[in-house]
């Protein structure tokens, strides 16, 4: 990379011309507040730039949200545009923007791991790949299916199957070798050699090479015939007769016995899936899926996102690449892919003869699953809530805010995500509430809406866990950040779709009779009354209940660790030479405060009277250990 340019506070077109250079680079739009909004990659950084300001009649959805909220642009120079493809690739990873393309899988796919590199390497399931040396196979698309060919690799192969490393020291072996589904090395002297041809066996078997591994293991099988050796013969008849079953139920889809990953485009709703075939040696091993759902921009995009994300973080890119949707940054594309391959990439769209099916396969795949997807999205449910709350748009993307404290003391604020109804953990966040003093729930609701709204991406919805003042509340921050994002170069306005519509929901009022939690709407004096039955109240009441505990959850947790971190300082008689001395005989302070009064006079410098002392101080004051941290407050803002 050769240097970076200057972040420049207004898109002055004028100024871009000059001092945006026409060699590869990174762009990075940001928006008033100086967050990435976008990273892109160009082989001409001044045109690829100044080509969103000549282009606005062909100028697509996404890029037309993207333009009104751009607010200034940095850049990064690069060498190659080779540079700029991995750049770009790091750059979105790190800033999540929320108008680029992010691939979401919708689950890590098992794969079977196999390091050659070992003297006795050993099959394992595993859900990440890295770049260690080892032979990766898969991904295989379900548990199930990974397992039960480990199963059967277990019966016909005879691989160690003990988990350890190093080879275990065993003065005995193992049941595995007694039924014969091992050669022991932890006990017996097998030759490496040997062992190594099974190691090669479950390659070929795990390649797809099962043509050329049934015929080693008939030339074997012939040999120890010839050599009187039945009892191996007939164990290798075996091998080969369950391989030929497994090779029955495989589907052959090329007879070139070629390496292929088939990818297929469906798109409905601006909702996109993309379906990926692996082809191994003309066999059809496994599929996988990724979804977007979110302004992606058209199909061409979509399909070149999905290849320089998925590639760049593969272990495996095979010869030949099938798509269903053309690229523009086709070359480019594939010389990237075959410097990460170190061998030629091809790239190709089929439009017709047995390539073109294959690639309808993965897209009647993609259409099925986008298909389902909506089914299962409640779209009705969502389309009542918006109507009966009054909303500008289905509300897909809701958010629960809630806030926590112990008078006005160690304030905590929580949110969490829900998508078309269901939870979605990976929005979940936490906050501290710093800069409000004494009981104040509305400056506390202020600063927890004030952090949130920073980060993007932004939801559909704010649920508020509160009356009539914390919807206020709420809604003065929300017009306030309205108002800030008005500074638009273009055309000096701004709709308010990009920020949140917000709605609260009050706990009903048993002294008022009141039956049934209340919703508090904006615009609107009284709160709306449903039933306790009806969907949409059902919802928003889960919605606060899960950012209730989560609140109440976190703010435990931070008083536990606050009180037993300080508990020694208020001991009369422990100063910072004793806390030391207790703390480095007992390692933490969860130990010192379970400790008995023994065991706290053992240590050198406390007596048995203030050892006592410290023994009924975590007693009386009833203060627990210090909570072990839940997994769920990992993620912080």
């Amino acid at each position: 990379m050769n240097n970076t340019g200057d972040i420049h506070h207004e898109l002055d077109v004028g100024k871009l011309r000059q001092v945006l250079p026409q060699g590869p680079g990174v762009y990075l739009f940001k928006d008033v507040s100086g967050t990435v909004i976008y990273v892109g990659k160009a082989k001409n950084l001044r045109k690829r730039v100044l080509s969103y300001f000549t282009a606005h009649i062909d100028m697509s959805y996404k890029t037309s949200l993207l333009m009104k909220r751009a607010f200034g642009v940095d850049f990064l120079v690069t060498s190659t545009e080779q540079e700029a493809f991995i750049l770009e690739s790091n750059l979105i990873k790190k800033f999540m923007p929320r108008y680029n393309i992010i691939l979401r899988d919708d689950k890590q796919y098992p794969c079977l791991r196999l390091n050659i590199r070992e003297p006795y390497p050993r099959l394992r399931i595993i859900r990440k790949i890295k770049k260690d040396g080892a032979l990766y196979f898969g991904p295989f698309s379900s548990t199930h299916s990974v397992r039960s060919t480990l199963k059967l690799i277990d019966r016909v192969f005879k691989l160690r199957k003990c988990k350890s490393k190093a080879l275990p020291k065993r003065s005995r072996p193992c049941i595995n070798y007694q039924m014969g589904q091992c050669l022991g090395p932890c006990t017996q002297d097998i030759p490496g050699s040997k062992y190594g041809e099974i190691v090669h066996q479950v390659r070929l078997f795990l390649e797809g090479r099962n043509s050329e591994l049934i015929e080693r293991l008939k030339k074997d099988m012939a040999t120890a015939s010839s050599q009187m050796d039945f009892e191996k013969a007939a164990g290798l008849r075996d091998q080969i007769r369950a391989i030929e079953k497994t090779v029955e139920r495989q589907y052959v889809v090329s007879r070139r016995l070629e390496d292929q990953d088939v990818i297929g485009l469906a798109q409905k709703d601006r909702f996109y899936r993309i379906v990926i075939l692996f082809v191994r040696k003309g066999y059809l091993m496994g599929s996988r899926n990724y979804s977007f759902n979110q302004e992606t921009g058209p199909a061409v995009e979509v399909m070149e996102a999905f290849l320089k994300q998925y590639y760049s973080s593969t272990a495996f890119i095979p010869r030949q690449i099938l798509i269903s949707e053309a690229i523009e940054d086709l070359e480019a594309i594939t010389k990237w892919l075959c410097d990460l391959a170190g061998t030629k990439v091809v790239i190709h769209r089929p439009i017709r003869g047995e390539k073109f099916r294959r690639v309808m396969m993965a897209v009647t795949n993609a259409e099925n699953l986008v298909t389902g997807y909506l089914k299962d999205q409640t779209p009705d449910l969502m389309n009542t809530v918006r109507s009966v709350l009054r909303l500008k748009k289905v509300p897909r993307f809701i958010e629960g805010l809630d806030i926590s404290n112990l008078q006005g003391v160690m304030a905590v604020g929580s949110v969490v995500s829900f998508v078309d109804g269901k939870p979605q953990t990976s929005g979940y966040r936490n906050y501290r509430i710093r800069a409000v003093d004494g009981i104040d729930d509305y400056g506390m609701m202020e600063e927890l809406v004030g952090k949130r709204l920073v980060r993007e991406p932004l939801p559909d919805l704010f649920l508020v866990d509160g009356g009539k003042g914390h919807l206020s509340a709420v809604k003065k921050i929300v017009d306030r950040q309205y108002r800030v994002s008005r500074l638009d170069n273009n055309n000096g306005t701004r709709t308010s779709g990009d920020l949140p519509e917000v709605v609260s929901i009050a706990k009903a009022d048993q002294n008022r009779n009141e039956k049934c939690d209340r919703l508090y709407i904006p615009g609107r004096k009284n709160p709306l009354q449903l039933t306790a039955d009806h969907p949409v109240l059902l919802l928003m009441m889960r919605i606060r209940d899960e950012a209730h505990r989560r609140a109440i959850s976190y703010h435990r947790y931070l008083r536990g660790k606050n009180l037993t971190e300080s508990g020694l300082d208020f001991i009369p008689g422990i100063g910072i030479k004793r806390k030391q001395l207790l703390l480095k005989h007992f390692k933490d302070i969860s130990a010192v405060a379970e400790a008995s009064p023994e065991a706290l006079s053992a240590v050198p410098g406390i007596s048995t009277s203030l050892a006592e002392n410290i023994f009924l101080f975590f007693r009386v004051n009833k203060i627990q250990p210090k909570p072990a941290k839940p997994e769920e407050f990992e993620v912080q803002s």
